[in-house]
């Protein structure tokens, strides 16, 4: 895990309001570039698991949903057997802040155990 990495895991989600402008350009790919297997899918990032079977998948999927909770910022997830997709996206202002990358590196850190 990087120092990035790291950092972000460590910090909690800030509410963002409309009209904050959101993340663009080389902050983007900064931190992107922090969170190995996330990629920019429009105006979110997104990543998939893979898992070994059902049970694996749902209580990633449940681990996850327990840190969205707990930051007020809530991933889409698409679910499948042995797999899940997740997606982050700041809804409030179309396109991402950096409760974005937060997010993505507790679920990174969490998948990382």
């Amino acid at each position: 895990m990087t120092e990035e990495i790291s950092n972000l895991s460590t910090r909690q989600c800030q509410p963002c309001e409309g009209g904050t402008p959101p993340l663009e350009g080389d902050r983007v790919a900064g931190l992107l570039g922090e969170l190995p297997g996330w990629e920019l899918r429009g105006a979110a990032i997104s990543k998939e698991f893979d898992f070994k079977n059902y049970y694996q998948t749902i209580s990633f999927v449940n681990a996850v949903a327990w840190i969205a909770n707990s930051q007020g910022h809530h991933p889409d997830l698409e679910v499948s057997y042995r797999r899940c997709r997740v997606s982050y996206v700041t809804h409030a202002i179309g396109g991402l802040s950096e409760n974005v990358f937060i997010c993505a590196a507790k679920v990174e850190a969490l998948f990382g155990w």
